[in-house]
């Protein structure tokens, strides 16, 4: 599968806007508020057309969630498909990925992690072992990490460093590492790092 093989930082940098939450980067952009390639002092931002803005609002979210292009679109058609608002649909669908549902457990501490955790089979979904990181959680369903004393420490280390508050749609065991999804997210739950209605606009021309 296609991956970006950028460095976030200059990703981020390109973008304008802290895509990934870490606090690294709202760092580096007080530092570095002009585009890569720019000396400092230099114009922060070029004019942008209408078309490079809504393709810059794709690959915000596109990037931030770690997907392919194909991917990326996939969901949209997926969402487009479902009743509601086509933006809402999309975002929360990416959001119950389940190697997002892992970072946002804090049991990994970036989603490109939470991808790989779930790919080498730490991961327990439902009783069974789950390689499948694009894998839609919902209402229900229980994770649990794999009976073994690296995975298990991996994950306390990964909770401890985290900080991030669990989101109220998902629920963690501290002790035994499970958690549970009590409700398929609404999209007030889901922060905000680009405008899904211009990414519809983009992909419905």
């Amino acid at each position: 599968m296609a991956r970006n093989s950028k460095a976030k930082g200059k990703i981020v940098r390109r973008l304008g806007v802290n895509i990934y939450g870490n606090s690294k980067y709202d760092k580096l952009l007080k530092k570095k508020p002009q585009g890569p390639g720019k000396e400092r002092g230099a114009r922060s931002r070029a004019k942008v057309s209408d078309f490079g803005k809504q393709q810059n609002e794709k690959q915000k979210i596109r990037f931030a969630y770690g997907m392919s292009e194909k991917q990326f679109y996939n969901s949209f058609l997926k969402a487009k498909a479902m009743p509601g608002l086509t933006g809402d649909n999309m975002m929360i669908l990416l959001e119950r990925r389940l190697d997002n549902v892992i970072f946002r457990l804090g049991m990994a501490t970036t989603r490109s992690q939470a991808r790989q955790m779930v790919s080498h089979g730490h991961i327990v979904f439902n009783g069974r072992r789950l390689n499948v990181p694009s894998a839609i959680v919902k209402e229900g369903d229980v994770i649990s990490i794999k009976e073994n004393d690296n995975s298990v420490k991996m994950v306390r280390e990964n909770i401890s460093k985290s900080g991030r508050p669990v989101p109220a749609w998902l629920s963690l065991e501290a002790d035994t590492l499970k958690a549970k999804i009590e409700r398929v997210p609404f999209r007030t739950d889901i922060d905000t790092i680009a405008n899904e209605q211009v990414v519809v606009e983009f992909y419905s021309k």
